[in-house]
């Protein structure tokens, strides 16, 4: 079947332009009533899927958060209403059971309800929370993948994830709890050498106290660290430094959203370095 598929996408697309052709692709039906989450990707609104891109011109209503790029919304359907639901450390933002509601509402009066979230809407998200509503409602719901920060932004930065000669594991850890502190149910003796690269979520805030924990529990302060801020986007910036100067950073102005990045990996900037010059000009990515 995904044979199949490939050679009628590649004879539509030699037949009516590129993608002209996936105006008659069998998309799944958004139907109305329901629920879709769909992940953003990192920044560049190129990095959506196809998926997603089907759903922003379905949806009825849109629910989005602070980092979905503006030019993505602007490929919406034009009568689809836009609702902002961002949130940003430090600001006001809306109660997360207020954004919920609001989906099965939206819903259950018939509306195509499409929630659309940066990066992937699984990874430190809530997308998990907002589904176990959905489906306690009775609300059906799609979930669409996105490209996460924590892999799609790094690349963007010339910096894999991982790589045979430096990594076989990665951790994924969010720099804050749901009110704003550092994590408290994370096992830092435990996952301070687990793995050769860590990969820090929203922890710009936190950074010295984390370091200051993962050193404390055994990891090398001379370990590289790497914080990419506005990952994916024309004024994506990259910060370099090690573990155990991020104490230096407290009162540094860095840049965010940021995606941090523990480990060897960074190192491979030296020649992955890709993203520069001329190639930020196209704002699609």
């Amino acid at each position: 079947m995904g044979i199949r598929v490939f050679g009628w996408f590649r004879r539509k697309s030699v037949e009516k332009g590129h993608f002209a052709a996936l105006d008659s692709a069998r998309f799944p039906d958004f139907a109305p009533g329901s629920v879709w989450l769909v992940g953003a990707g990192p920044g560049a609104p190129g990095l959506l899927t196809l998926l997603g891109y089907h759903a922003l011109g379905r949806a009825d209503i849109i629910v989005y958060d602070a980092l979905v790029s503006p030019a993505l919304l602007d490929m919406a359907n034009p009568r689809a209403e836009k609702i902002y639901a961002g949130k940003r450390g430090g600001k006001p933002s809306p109660k997360q059971a207020d954004i919920t509601l609001k989906l099965v509402e939206h819903a259950r009066s018939g509306k195509r309800v499409l929630r659309l979230k940066g990066g992937d809407p699984m990874m430190f998200g809530r997308g998990g929370e907002e589904v176990q509503t959905l489906a306690r409602e009775n609300i059906p719901f799609r979930i669409v993948p996105g490209i996460t920060a924590g892999i799609g932004g790094l690349a963007y930065a010339g910096i894999p994830v991982t790589h045979r000669d430096t990594n076989h594991t990665v951790i994924f850890l969010t720099g804050h709890d749901e009110k704003g502190g550092i994590p408290q149910g994370v096992d830092w003796p435990a996952i301070a050498t687990a793995s050769p690269v860590i990969v820090m979520y929203m922890a710009v805030k936190h950074l010295p106290s984390i370091a200051e924990k993962l050193i404390a529990a055994g990891r090398d302060g001379s370990d590289r660290l790497a914080i990419v801020s506005n990952a994916a986007l024309p004024d994506q910036s990259v910060l370099e430094t090690t573990l155990g100067r991020a104490g230096d950073l407290a009162d540094a102005a860095v840049p965010t959203p940021a995606i941090i990045v523990l480990g060897p990996v960074s190192r491979y900037r030296e020649t992955f370095d890709w993203y520069a010059g001329p190639l930020r000009e196209n704002t699609i990515g």
